[in-house]
């Protein structure tokens, strides 16, 4: 199958190496100097050090030609940000598109839309779209490690399309109809990574993470139902196995985001020495007013973006979380 990855970034290039042992793959990133020395030293040396990319993967910056190796049927995939996923959809939008799936977890700034309402809106309901999800790290999936995600798409055709050019012996991908969910799933753990990678920095112990990754997973559903999606998703891949992996493995950006805000380090140090803003930083603000909207308690969720929008110390975030008045447990 030929496949296009637009966007390639650390993900966007353990996927496509991947996808390239059973496939024609064309990797397209911006930044030319980068893709011609990856090309020719078949190095992503810019974005994925240390890892070889095969015979059967190539690289471009030149959009046009990574659009047209798509042919007649071919599968693109959507390596962006949540940020840059509609922008880089109204470029490709220019090109006839057969199928669609993105990578990238959170909801849009300014709009709150998660990432397939906005692939509505900028392709409609005619090409079959869906998200590939779960709990991955790029440098285990380049490395060849076990991975298991899950495609999530309202079409059945794309997600038997996606199972056959993705599964291998090292990934296994499992499909699911409630895209809602699988997209909430992936989106809110990043908020909760930061949280955990507070508690964790501020040396509170493996029972205070556990408490919040469990309370987290709460809050999770509870918005997850709140925009119709289902709560037997969360207890799958991109619920609970997402939220476990970005929570405690150290390759987590959004968890060294809350070890850093723990240490009193700012955001702005933080983003520089990252590089990047870690999709939980974006996504907090987002989806608190969401929340807001919709009438939903998050409160992990409202401290995290405290942290990182007001000023707020990090120890009163805690403070406050522990000074809730006591409940029942429930995850609606």
């Amino acid at each position: 199958m030929n496949i296009t990855v637009i966007g390639a970034g650390a993900w966007g290039t353990a996927m496509a190496i991947s996808l390239a042992s059973k496939n024609k793959v064309v990797l397209w990133g911006r930044n030319q100097a980068a893709m011609e020395e990856a090309q020719s030293k078949r190095e992503n040396t810019a974005y994925l050090p240390g890892y070889p990319l095969p015979d059967s993967l190539s690289v471009t910056a030149d959009f046009e030609s990574a659009m047209r190796h798509l042919g007649d049927d071919g599968l693109l995939i959507l390596a962006t940000s949540v940020s840059g996923l509609r922008p880089s959809l109204e470029q490709c939008a220019k090109f006839p598109i057969k199928n669609v799936v993105w990578l990238c977890k959170g909801f849009e700034e300014g709009s709150s839309l998660l990432p397939h309402q906005v692939v509505k809106e900028v392709l409609g309901e005619r090409i079959p779209a869906g998200a590939l999800s779960g709990p991955s790290f790029a440098q285990e999936v380049a490395q060849g490690l076990p991975c298991a995600l899950t495609i999530a798409s309202q079409s059945a055709e794309l997600r038997e399309l996606v199972v056959s050019a993705a599964h291998s012996p090292s990934l296994r991908v499992y499909s699911s109809d409630d895209v809602v969910g699988v997209e909430v799933g992936g989106a809110v753990k990043n908020i909760l990574a930061i949280a955990t990678g507070v508690a964790d920095g501020l040396g509170l112990g493996l029972n205070a993470r556990a408490a919040l990754m469990t309370r987290g997973l709460a809050e999770i559903s509870r918005l997850c139902l709140a925009l119709g999606g289902k709560m037997e998703t969360l207890m799958g891949l991109t619920g609970v196995g997402d939220l476990i992996l970005t929570c405690t493995g150290n390759l987590s950006r959004n968890r060294r985001v809350g070890l850093a805000l723990a240490e009193g380090k700012s955001l702005d140090h933080i983003v520089q020495e990252l590089g990047h803003v870690a999709e939980g930083v974006r996504c907090a603000r987002a989806v608190r007013e969401l929340a807001k909207q919709k009438g939903v308690e998050m409160p992990i969720t409202d401290a995290v973006a405290g942290v990182l929008f007001e000023d707020i110390p990090t120890k009163t975030m805690i403070e406050r979380l522990l000074s809730r008045n006591a409940k029942s447990e429930s995850f609606s």
